[in-house]
């Protein structure tokens, strides 16, 4: 790292994605290999008054809240180098002009895996014993109805010797994969055209068609990006070749499956849901959803929040130390990485 002159570094998003992700402590590492000027926070990259500290930067710290990078901003900032991206996702962040300027970007998408997939390995164990939907009978019911009774409206209540689906093999799909594994004589079965059966069985996984895993799952985890093509991959069709009592988990996005079809067949009581995001988020006040019993919804908390949000500010800061000494970046995103990215 050279001591004598360090890169100038700008630390752009909203104060409150600014005030949750860095203390003292990171703010102190990034001052040990950047010169970061005060205030810490430039969170208007259109104004005037930050013109002269924008044309200087050559580092930029960014995660929620950060504008779009457009020819207008980047025009300010001329001597950029790279983008070290505090959050998941950057296809809001960045277009066409960006990549044509050689500017250097990576994010912090796989330290956001870590949480997604700890929620969802949590929501496929307790979906295995029908937790969630126990739980809302039990509220309903007044008192509960005791752990002796006999009926299972809900389907087999069992962790044991279970087939679980997953689709998509992402960062997080192979997170929970290898979790899931773990679950006593239980399948995994991964559905992702782009995956490798060598991974996938490393992992713990067996690789498959979507259209083979539909009928053979009690849980369906989706992991999949949100991408045009993936649209309601999940609908009408695909839930009815879904066993009766199937469990649907989705802690990607809420379009990748159509809530209508949805609807239908957890209103019918044939299938279960376990939703942490929806189409559209949040749902309407008048969707049947919201008051079945056999259906969990959650405010989309599964990704980082409060402390764990700091994973993702160490993971840029680690490609920021590197990129500063001369190392090339861990975790680099290029133009046609974002082609099959959420």
């Amino acid at each position: 790292m050279n001591e004598l002159r360090r890169p100038v570094v700008v630390i752009a998003m909203s104060r409150e994605a600014f005030a949750q992700q860095f203390d003292g402590t990171h703010l102190d590492r990034v001052r040990r290999c950047a010169d970061l000027s005060q205030p810490e926070l430039v969170e208007d990259l259109h104004n005037p008054v930050h013109h002269e500290r924008l044309a200087k930067a050559e580092l930029l710290l960014t995660s929620w809240g950060t504008p779009s990078l457009t020819d207008d901003i980047l025009d300010r900032m001329p001597r950029l180098k790279a983008v070290f991206h505090c959050a998941g996702t950057v296809k809001h962040l960045v277009g066409d002009s960006f990549w044509a300027r050689g500017i250097q970007l990576t994010n912090a998408a796989e330290a956001n895996a870590i949480p997604v997939a700890e929620f969802t390995f949590a929501s496929i164990v307790l979906a295995g014993k029908k937790a969630q939907f126990y739980s809302r009978e039990a509220v309903a019911s007044r008192p509960p109805l005791g752990v002796n009774h006999p009926r299972h409206p809900f389907g087999t209540v069992s962790n044991y010797q279970q087939s679980i689906g997953i689709i998509g093999f992402s960062r997080i799909g192979r997170r929970v994969v290898e979790q899931v594994s773990r679950l006593h004589r239980s399948t995994c079965w991964v559905a992702d055209p782009y995956a490798s059966r060598e991974a996938v069985e490393l992992a713990g996984g067996q690789l498959c068609s979507l259209q083979e895993m539909l009928p053979k799952v009690s849980i369906l985890s989706i992991h999949a990006p949100a991408l045009e093509e993936t649209r309601h991959m999940i609908g009408a069709k695909e839930l009815a070749m879904l066993p009766d009592h199937a469990t649907l988990i989705n802690t990607a996005r809420g379009s990748l499956v159509d809530t209508a079809a949805l609807e239908a067949e957890c209103a019918s009581g044939r299938l279960n849901a376990v939703l942490d995001v929806t189409d559209p988020e949040p749902l309407p006040s008048s969707s049947v959803l919201w008051g079945l019993q056999n259906v969990s919804i959650t405010p989309h908390i599964a990704g980082s929040l409060g402390t764990e949000t700091f994973r993702m500010t160490d993971q840029a800061l680690q490609e920021m130390e590197r990129f500063v000494s001369g190392l090339a970046l861990a975790s680099p995103i290029t133009v046609s990485d974002l082609e099959y990215q959420a």
